[in-house]
């Protein structure tokens, strides 16, 4: 299986939230490198929380799915798709 996921990343110091969006194909093993700070474009945040993600039975499946939800189109439907979430969390 390859997995399209998106984390929720905060800096409180910086007071800035930003929805990171990646695939894999081994969706544990990559979040804890992100834990980690292994991975550069998320190892300045201090909180990384897994949010949402869609499992594919092949590679291009998911990383055409990643292209997507990096859209505009894709962002809005992921915070339509995890609304639950956010009035959760508010």
């Amino acid at each position: 299986m390859h997995y399209t996921y998106v984390l929720e990343c905060v800096d409180p110091r910086q007071k800035r939230v930003i929805f990171y969006v990646g695939s894999t194909d081994d969706l544990r093993k990559r979040l804890d490198q992100h834990k980690r700070k292994s991975v550069q474009s998320t190892k300045s945040f201090a909180n990384i929380k897994l949010v949402y993600y869609e499992a594919c039975l092949c590679k291009a499946d998911a990383k055409r799915r990643e292209k997507e939800l990096k859209t505009g189109f894709g962002r809005g439907y992921v915070r339509r798709r995890i609304k639950g979430y956010f009035d959760w969390r508010a």
